[in-house]
């Protein structure tokens, strides 16, 4: 954790969710509570900037999602229904009515607004939704190998080599993985590596879910799709494009200079800037 991010108050509290599992989540601000969603490998203290950037009007809650922290685990059949669950009881606890989701966190953030009217607001960063096969699944076989052969770092490699920015996509295999070796320090790499099981689940669900973006169509809740322009996937825009043609009632921003981690990495605060405004809006 960098030293803005533990400069930032948060305080903790767990609720319970509909299956008995403890579920943690960090709160920091006043005002009309919204809850963040977090992606795969990322944590909820991660988001501490951006949700303290946000908290100057609003109360940002942001969920630990299971496998990680105070959180239980995922169960053995892990669904995301397991995710949307823990998002309804967090909802119920704080009434939020405000919603945030990054990458697979946005995703569970498409399910979890689904049928819920209580949510009038919701905010997407670039979120994890396949559309006609367009997330590559080549690398989950050997992904999976290298963890049951307990090579985290293998498996890691493999993960990042087809869903990275394209430079990495074309870099040789050997210079890659001296890059990583140099740049990838603890307690980053402990982070990263204690969730690459829940990962392939959770990347097993979004191919499970792949085309099923109609369902986005019962969502009642104004929509902000937003994304970055640097790095960019080239199934990014014809995927928005139909999400956004497919939720009644959306918007799309791209915010310029970011990548996929704009909103924890990159630049949260003007990413929580463009949020803000959007849910202050009347």
């Amino acid at each position: 954790m960098g030293d803005t991010e533990s400069e930032i108050e948060q305080s903790s509290d767990t609720v319970i969710s509909a299956d008995g599992t403890q579920i943690e989540y960090l709160t920091v601000g006043d005002g009309p509570a919204v809850i963040v969603v977090p992606g795969a490998l990322s944590v909820a203290a991660g988001f501490a900037r951006f949700a303290g950037a946000l908290s100057t009007g609003f109360t940002v809650h942001t969920i630990q999602r299971r496998g990680r922290g105070g959180s239980g685990p995922q169960s053995e059949h892990y669904t995301i229904a397991e995710d949307r669950a823990d998002v309804e009881a967090l909802q119920a606890k704080t009434g939020a009515a405000l919603l945030v989701g990054h990458s697979y966190g946005g995703l569970v953030a498409l399910e979890s607004a689904r049928g819920n009217s209580g949510f009038t607001k919701l905010a997407l960063y670039e979120p994890g939704v396949s559309i006609a096969g367009s997330l590559p699944t080549e690398w989950m076989s050997a992904y999976e190998k290298y963890l049951a052969e307990d090579k985290p770092f293998d498996a890691f490699v493999e993960f990042v080599r087809a869903l990275g920015p394209d430079l990495v996509r074309k870099m040789p295999r050997w210079m890659f993985r001296s890059m990583m070796t140099v740049f990838m320090k603890a307690p980053e790499k402990e982070m990263v590596f204690s969730q690459l099981e829940q990962n392939l689940r959770e990347h097993r669900e979004i191919v499970r879910l792949d085309d099923t973006y109609s369902n986005y169509a019962e969502i009642t809740a104004a929509t902000l799709l937003l994304d970055g322009d640097k790095d960019r996937h080239v199934f990014i825009d014809p995927n928005h494009e139909l999400l956004a043609s497919t939720l009644p009632h959306c918007e799309r921003h791209t915010i310029a200079g970011v990548d996929h981690f704009g909103m924890d990495k990159g630049d949260p605060e003007r990413v929580a800037g463009v949020v803000g405004e959007f849910f202050s809006r009347k």
